[in-house]
């Protein structure tokens, strides 16, 4: 009895020794592998043998694309304003040994790098730069950090920044100055509009006036022509003055018969006598 017992527990510890000498490696990783402590191979996909006991499996390492989330971060462009940005970086480990070796958390690692270049490259700009600069700040920050994840057998595929926004205090301040200069410009096309509308008017005053003085001009012409005519036709000196005070004496009182207010007119009576007077002075 105690000899089945014994090669039950030998047949037991030989299964589990072969058990711990087989390694299975899914697809998509990588088997980092530890002899007595210290690091000896990398197990690829598939199946792989190891010596039981003695080698041990460390790490276990995705060989697919990783997709680190940048956390959003405050950041002071060189005009001193505060904005806000985060990116999202794509990595792939080609050296599994040295990423978990040459490091202590790769990932967390990438994302203070990524983090202090970005807020170095941003502190260099102005805010209307890095607002305005997105793909200039994309290029400069896979450069900057691409050689240094290189010596931690880590490549970098991509990365994007995801938002640079102003910060909502500056967002605010940005949103009253864009209101400001809104409402400036509705002052200064009004004041436009109404300098247009006085020059406008002054010209058409202008205009007026020139079209009353040529109309004047036009009625004296007329008057003197008239003057000419009657007295070539009575060869009077005094009754062409008389015709003509006649006709304005006339246009008066029509005018005067228009109008709503209560005038009072005071004529001399003798009109003939008072112009043939005025014109003996005038002599």
């Amino acid at each position: 009895m105690e000899v089945i017992i014994i090669a039950a527990v030998a047949v037991g510890l030989v299964l589990i020794t072969i058990a711990k000498g087989v390694r299975l490696v899914p697809q998509g990783e990588k088997f980092v592998v530890q002899r007595l402590g210290k690091f000896f191979q990398t197990l690829n996909p598939g199946l792989n043998f190891v010596i039981p006991y003695v080698d041990t499996v460390a790490y276990k390492v995705t060989t697919k694309d990783i997709v680190l989330d940048i956390p959003s971060q405050d950041v002071i462009t060189k005009d001193n304003a505060i904005i806000k940005a985060n990116a999202v970086a794509y990595i792939n480990i080609l050296s599994p040994e040295k990423a978990v070796y040459g490091v202590e958390n790769y990932q967390i690692a990438i994302q203070n790098l990524i983090q202090t270049t970005l807020r170095a490259i941003i502190g260099e700009m102005r805010l209307d730069e890095a607002l305005s600069s997105r793909e200039h700040i994309k290029a400069r920050l896979k450069d900057g950090i691409s050689d240094d994840i290189a010596d931690w057998g880590i490549t970098l595929k991509n990365v994007e920044i995801q938002d640079i926004n102003p910060s909502q205090t500056m967002q605010s301040s940005m949103e009253e100055q864009a209101a400001a200069e809104r409402e400036r410009r509705a002052a200064v096309t009004r004041a436009e509009g109404e300098k247009q509308a006085t020059i406008l008017e002054a010209e058409g005053r202008l205009e007026a006036s020139r079209k009353d003085a040529e109309a004047q001009i036009v009625l004296a012409k007329a008057s003197g022509r008239s003057i000419e005519v009657v007295t070539s036709a009575i060869k009077d000196d005094e009754l062409p003055v008389m015709y003509l005070l006649g006709e304005k004496y006339i246009d008066s009182i029509k005018t005067l018969s228009n109008s709503d207010n209560a005038k009072t007119v005071i004529y001399p009576a003798d009109l003939a006598g008072t112009v043939k007077g005025l014109l003996s002075k005038l002599k």
